[in-house]
């Protein structure tokens, strides 16, 4: 049984709880709203822009997960949370009495710029031209420095329970097709939280590894594919820009490593999230 500190116990962070605590595991929640943590991860309450130390860190732990995600999308939020807010969490998990020895980041493919529809893994430039891939890079670099096994985890789009953002804009008609393809990479929350535990496992996990499933697909096709089961009509498709995110990223590490899909496909992880949202829909109206 090993005892894990998830650093911003969120929407990812409570499922992977959630599945560490059914394996055994002691987990322990920070995050400000310790309300909202799963069932039976034990509270931590902190605030990882602030400066008030944090409340119920325990004495041992063999291993950090930082999943934490700022307010908005700001520089400014974004070095507070992932540069600033994982160094405090490094400072402070070093100076109990048995420190952590492994660090599991949530990063994101956003460190890639590629935009022309290349495929993209470990060994790919990066060059962000954003400012979230800039800090990321950054909050990377921090944990590399930081003398723990660390494991950098660069998730594509995060899509789950309760975040149905596309499909409402499927249904207002405000998703269009583009006559360009534009590829697209996702994982589903429980496949985001999947992985992280599959790496606490691994004596010698990869230093760095993409985490998408297994479909990087064309935006026109998802768009489609949502509108064909929520019964909407398709403008068709325009000359419009196809935007800056143009790229293919490959899971081929992530699987030689052993780790088995939930929802391979954005076919196998969004039927449930549609019918939520086409439940919710009717008990409105």
């Amino acid at each position: 049984m090993a005892s894990i500190l998830i650093a911003g116990c969120g929407f990812v962070g409570n499922a992977l709880a959630s599945q560490l605590i059914e394996d055994g595991d002691s987990v322990f929640g920070l995050r400000r709203d310790v309300t909202k943590l799963a069932t039976h991860a034990q509270a931590v309450v902190g605030d990882l822009s602030g400066n008030r130390p944090f409340e119920g860190l325990p004495n041992s732990l063999d291993a950090v997960v930082f999943t934490a995600a700022p307010d908005e999308s700001s520089d400014e939020a974004y070095r507070t949370i992932y540069v600033e807010g994982l160094r405090r969490v490094l400072r402070e998990t070093a100076a109990i009495k048995h420190a952590p020895r492994r660090l599991v980041l949530v990063s994101s493919t956003s460190i890639y710029a590629q935009s022309d529809g290349q495929v993209v893994d470990e060994s790919s430039a990066t060059a962000p031209t954003r400012f979230s891939g800039r800090r990321l890079l950054e909050s990377e670099q921090v944990a590399r420095e930081s003398g723990l096994t660390t494991t950098s985890l660069r998730f594509g789009g995060i899509y789950g329970p309760g975040r149905t953002a596309l499909i409402e804009r499927v249904d207002r008609s405000e998703a269009t097709l583009t006559a360009a393809p534009s590829y697209t990479n996702r994982i589903h929350r429980d496949d985001c939280a999947g992985a992280i535990r599959h790496l606490l496992r691994l004596s010698s996990p990869p230093e760095c590894i993409v985490g998408v499933d297994d479909d990087p697909a064309d935006r026109n096709d998802v768009i489609s594919w949502l509108a064909e089961r929520l019964g909407i009509s398709l403008a068709p498709p325009t000359d419009g820009e196809i935007g800056s995110r143009n790229k293919r990223c490959s899971n081929a590490l992530l699987r030689e490593i052993g780790y088995e899909f939930r929802y391979p496909s954005y076919r196998d992880g969004y039927p449930a999230i549609v019918r939520e949202y086409l439940d919710r829909k009717r008990a409105r109206d």
